[in-house]
């Protein structure tokens, strides 16, 4: 019997050391909007599943919000719009970077002029004086409206920034507290339905360098160090949902399905609105114009908002990119009739 049971003792512990360790836990912090949207289409399609990770995703109001849980590995990756508080963070050497591009030209932002003023407002110099809704403080739209101004010889001096939501400003364009706004997806839309605002400027016609990068992936260093290939296994998977995302972009068969995804997790309500709206495009393997990255962090120095800079090094980690790059081959569009720029 004592030898039957050693026997029982030793099959089992084979079976328990052959089985496979849990997956370590990782938590995304993600802005909810339609570049943010490909994190969830990750979850839903599997491709977390299939590399073996175990993903949780919280959502953020912010980016800026995000840095100081990232930054303590409370999270250990965060996607959103990059903006003033990253560039500080990196400064102060907190341990992050930017690992994977997910939202660039076109951005399909636009400046609106409020409905009563057509006409009357033509060029950016006629924008002197007036009230301009700007997003948040330290947010990339300061970059946007600040390179259609300088066109004029202008600076976001020479007109009343108002910093407000993107989803407050129909309202306050509606009772003349805005002469314009520079919006994003899908409330440019609703502002133009209701004839609240009118299309006036594509911000994409001025900015230099092109594609602009608005939107990315922003991993712990010190998590990423310690864990590497399970970092870059999970940006595969992340890729591999922005290529997903880059097919719908281009109205592929696969559109219908990923509106479904973003409805599910709460990208939008409307799903006539999210199939005619624009998307913001992105780079099929993430990788960053770094020298938008590098302009940007110039501007918020230039205009007093950041006191320091970092060199590119300790903003961008290009190996992410290559390794999707590597990993999935190049990107081939399905809808080849696409005439839509980027995301290609």
């Amino acid at each position: 019997m004592r030898l039957l049971i050693c026997i029982a003792c030793t099959v089992l512990s084979a079976f328990a050391s052959a089985a496979p360790a849990a997956a370590q836990k990782i938590t995304i912090a993600v802005v909810p909007s339609i570049p943010g949207g490909t994190t969830y289409v990750a979850l839903d399609k599997g491709y977390f599943r299939d590399a073996g990770l175990d993903v949780d995703i919280e959502r953020v109001d912010s980016l800026g919000k995000a840095v100081a849980v990232l930054a303590t590995n409370h999270v250990q990756v965060a996607q959103g719009g990059i903006n003033a508080g990253f560039y500080n963070a990196v400064a102060q050497g907190l341990p992050l970077i930017l690992a994977l591009e997910s939202g660039s030209s076109p951005t399909y932002h636009q400046i609106l002029l409020r409905a009563d003023l057509k006409g009357k407002i033509r060029t950016p110099a006629d924008l002197k004086g007036r009230a301009i809704g700007l997003s948040s403080p330290g947010s990339t739209s300061m970059y946007e409206v600040a390179s259609v101004l300088a066109s004029a010889g202008l600076t976001l001096k020479d007109v009343d920034g108002k910093n407000l939501a993107f989803s407050q400003m129909a309202a306050a364009m509606a009772n003349g507290a805005l002469d314009a706004a520079m919006e994003v997806a899908p409330f440019t839309d609703r502002i133009i339905e209701q004839k609240i605002g009118v299309p006036w400027i594509d911000p994409d016609d001025y900015i230099r360098p092109q594609p602009m990068t608005s939107v990315g992936y922003i991993v712990n260093t010190d998590w990423a160090r310690q864990n590497r290939d399970t970092a870059r296994k999970l940006f595969v998977a992340l890729a591999r949902a922005g290529r997903d995302y880059c097919q719908a972009y281009h109205h592929g068969p696969n559109r219908a399905d990923i509106i479904n995804i973003f409805l599910k997790h709460g990208i939008g309500t409307d799903r006539d609105l999210l199939n005619r709206m624009s998307w913001q495009s992105r780079n099929p393997n993430g990788e960053f114009n770094v020298a938008s990255i590098l302009d940007i962090q110039s501007f918020f120095q230039r205009d007093g908002i950041i006191q320091r800079t970092s060199p590119a090094s300790k903003l961008v980690d290009p190996s992410y990119a290559a390794d999707v790059a590597k990993k999935l081959g190049p990107f081939k569009l399905i809808n080849t009739a696409s005439k839509l720029k980027g995301c290609r």
